[in-house]
């Protein structure tokens, strides 16, 4: 039988992993992963940054609409 625990406060884990350890249970931890791509993630929050930091080019929706023509 397998068992998940989610959102498990760390405090609580050290608790459980002892509980386990004394029943004779076998602890697995996994940490949950991104389904995004860590590049990309970085790329968007770099962007962002940069735009908080007036890096930015602003436009107007006619110069965007331009864009596509």
């Amino acid at each position: 039988m397998e068992v998940v625990l989610k959102n498990l406060k760390k405090k609580d884990f050290e608790v459980i992993k002892s509980l386990a350890k004394a029943l004779g249970f076998e602890i697995e931890k996994k940490e949950e992963q991104s389904p995004y791509n860590p590049e990309f993630v970085k790329k968007i929050l770099d962007a962002q940054k940069e735009i908080e930091e007036g890096k930015g080019t602003k436009m107007t929706l006619e110069e965007l609409d331009a864009l596509w023509k």
